[in-house]
């Protein structure tokens, strides 16, 4: 059996058609599941990949598009997410990929899908080929999508002092006026992954950019005292992640 024909077996045996409808229902998706866990559904990928190793990356980016293109289940995109993530290939992370990562992105357009793909896919990029990635990331922040817009506001959230505060910056400004809630949310996040680092840096970007919405401000300043800020989250519970 080839990749896709292995995962889909994995994940048949796997499937538990009580949590199916509950998956689906929560994420909001028109497409079922087969109510595996993302956990499990990480290591029956990981099992197949490590037993079915891909020679260049030609086959690699083929099968990610065809677990994706043809996915009857979102398992299925979670492993196609998996493999372009799998740390054995990581080396064909690179600005040639681009293509792909953007499908990825646009026909995903959910956030199980992207932040994923921004922070850990899309980061890994930034980090070995920062000139073009950077070049890249700037015009995405500006994009008409809103996933493209969110990737580029994601994709520094694992690079604690290796982060380019000007590129964090450039991702976030666009977006700051915008109404839509995964824009205010992903703003909101990466900030306040980014005050784990420098919260000094954060205080003084929320302080600078009072146009925030009250959903960024509070997540920015989560985990930022606020006798150090000066400025006090609104009162309310924080929706979402």
């Amino acid at each position: 059996m080839n990749i896709r024909d292995s995962v889909i077996a994995a994940l048949r045996d796997a499937a538990d058609p009580a949590r199916a409808p509950q998956q689906q229902a929560y994420m909001k998706s028109a497409m079922p599941y087969f109510g595996v866990g993302v956990p499990q559904c990480r290591r029956i990928a990981g099992s197949v990949f490590r037993t079915h190793p891909l020679a260049d990356a030609r086959a690699w980016e083929a099968t990610i598009l065809d677990l994706w293109r043809r996915a009857a289940h979102r398992e299925e995109r979670y492993a196609a997410i998996e493999l372009l993530l799998f740390h054995r290939y990581s080396r064909w992370l690179e600005p040639a990929r681009l293509p792909l990562v953007e499908e990825l992105v646009v026909t995903g357009a959910w956030w199980d899908y992207v932040d994923a793909i921004a922070g850990r896919g899309v980061g890994t990029m930034l980090a070995a080929h920062p000139r073009p990635m950077k070049a890249v990331l700037r015009e995405w922040a500006k994009d008409d999508d809103i996933w493209k817009r969110r990737t580029a506001i994601l994709a520094q959230l694992r690079a604690k002092h290796a982060t380019d505060t000007g590129l964090l910056a450039d991702a976030i400004r666009p977006s700051i006026g915008a109404q839509e809630f995964f824009l205010r949310k992903g703003i909101g996040w990466a900030l306040r992954e980014y005050s784990k680092t420098d919260p000094d840096w954060v205080v003084a970007f929320v302080g600078a950019h009072p146009a925030l919405s009250d959903l960024s401000r509070r997540e920015a300043l989560k985990h930022v005292r606020r006798t150090k800020a000066g400025l006090d989250p609104p009162a309310g519970p924080a929706p979402g992640r």
